[in-house]
Order: C-alpha cells, then sequence, then structure tokens
C-alpha cells in the first residue's frame, strides 16, 4: 500500500511539473509569439513608410522629369531659333560682304581703268614732251644757225640745195649759188667778188675775202651752216653767205643779198 502511494506520489509530480513545463512554454511560445507579431507589425509599418516614401520618391522624380522634358524642350526649342537666326545673320552678312566685295571690285577697276588712262596721259605728255625738247633743240639749234657772225638776227637759212629752193621760192631775197676753190681767181655775185683762201674738213671751217665797195673782208675760220654777214653799198645793207659744202679745196654755198640787189 505505501508502496502504491509512494509511487503515485512520484507520478504526480511528474505530471504536475510536466504541465508547469508545458504552461511555461506556453507562456513562452505566447510570448515568442506576441513578440513576433510586435516585430512583425513594426516590420510592416515599416516596409508601408518605406513604400509611402519611395511612392513619394517616384512622384517627385517624375514631376521633376516632366520639368526637366520640358526644360529641356523649351531649350532645344530656343536653341534651333537661335540657330536659324545665327544663320540667317550669317547670309545676311555673305550677301551684304558680297556686294561690298562687287563695289570695291568695281572700283578698283575703276580706279585701274583711270590710272591706265593717266599713265596713257603720261605717256603721251612724255612723248609731248619729248617732241617739245626736241623742236627746242631744233629751234636752238637754228637760232644759233641764224645768228650770223656780225651778231645780227638773220632769216631762215639753208642747209642744202632743196631748202635753198624753197627760200628761193618765198622771194623775200635773192639767192645766189656759187662754188668757190682754193687758188682761183674771185667770183662776182651781185656787186661783191668772193675768194676762197682755206679749208679745214676735220674741223668744218673755212677762211674766204670778201671784196665789196673797194674794201676786203677776211672772213676767217667760219663755220660750216654759219651766217658769214657784211654790210655793203652807199646804204649799207646786210649780206649773208653760208657754206652748206667743204671739200678738200672746195666750199659750196649760197649769197643772200636784199630784194632790191641784182645780178
Amino acid at each position: 500500500m505505501s508502496d502504491e502511494m509512494g509511487t503515485r506520489e512520484p507520478n504526480h509530480k511528474l505530471l504536475l511539473a510536466i504541465g508547469v513545463a508545458g504552461l511555461v512554454l506556453a507562456l513562452g511560445a505566447l510570448g515568442w509569439s506576441y513578440s513576433l507579431q510586435t516585430k512583425l507589425a513594426d516590420s510592416q509599418q515599416q516596409s508601408d513608410k518605406l513604400q509611402s516614401e519611395l511612392d513619394a520618391t517616384n512622384a517627385q522624380l517624375k514631376a521633376t522629369s516632366e520639368t526637366l522634358g520640358q526644360s529641356v524642350g523649351m531649350t532645344q526649342t530656343q536653341l534651333q531659333e537661335k540657330a536659324d537666326a545665327i544663320l540667317a545673320q550669317q547670309h545676311a552678312d555673305t550677301v551684304k560682304l558680297e556686294k561690298a566685295q562687287a563695289a570695291t571690285n568695281q572700283q578698283v577697276s575703276a580706279v585701274s581703268n583711270n590710272v591706265t588712262a593717266v599713265q596713257t596721259d603720261v605717256g603721251g605728255v612724255k612723248t609731248d614732251v619729248a617732241t617739245t625738247k626736241t623742236d627746242l633743240a631744233n629751234t636752238q639749234a637754228q637760232l644759233q644757225r641764224v645768228i650770223g657772225d656780225a651778231g645780227v638776227m638773220s632769216g631762215e637759212i639753208a642747209t642744202n640745195h632743196d631748202e635753198l629752193e624753197q627760200l628761193k621760192h618765198k622771194g623775200d631775197r635773192n639767192y645766189f649759188e656759187f662754188t668757190l676753190t682754193r687758188g682761183a681767181q674771185p667770183t662776182l655775185l651781185a656787186n661783191v667778188t668772193l675768194q676762197l683762201k682755206k679749208t679745214d674738213t676735220k674741223r668744218s671751217k673755212f677762211t674766204l675775202n670778201v671784196s665789196s665797195d673797194d674794201k676786203l673782208i677776211e672772213k676767217k675760220d667760219k663755220n660750216l651752216d654759219e651766217p658769214v654777214q657784211f654790210y655793203t653799198g652807199k646804204d649799207p645793207v646786210l649780206y649773208e653767205l653760208v657754206v652748206n659744202n667743204i671739200g678738200k679745196n672746195t666750199v659750196t654755198g649760197y649769197l643772200s643779198t636784199p630784194k632790191s640787189i641784182s645780178q
């Protein structure tokens, strides 16, 4: 009996211990479950918060993207308009430059033509100046020839037979042609006589004697084509003789007297 009671008592304790342990486990499980639910709830809240924040961020990004897209679109339009304006201005500037270049080319062409004309005029002036100088030189040479050895201005003189014929046709004076030979007798022309004394072909000079009014006049070392002058007559008038050719022993030329004197 006592053994049966001793056996039942431990079983009762065991069951009690098991019951207590189960209760502890149940309570522990309940606490853990509550704690887990609490943590799950917190996690859900955090998840919902994160989702809300994510949705807000996405919405903000979308708005920003739309705004940025609009801004970029406006910038592209403005850039296109600016580019078109720049191209239009460049075209206008190009046209303006081409017109300016064309005008400049015309001006250059006009200036070139003017320069050419001026050069032509200058060339003509140079030619005229050269001609004038030549004429002046010829005139000076003629003036030197027509101033006789007596210092009197002479009329036109002839340097050859053809020019002498022209002077004869003018009829202003009398002209008598002659050929004198050195050592020959004096030659009578009009109312004077001429006698050749000397010739110098290298220097184109000659010497002769002139007899007039019973006077003998020596004309020494006279030049080719030089008017040799002397006066004769009761009322002295000017005579001139010109030698056009000088040979070794001869001279050829003419005597010029006033129209009133005859041979």
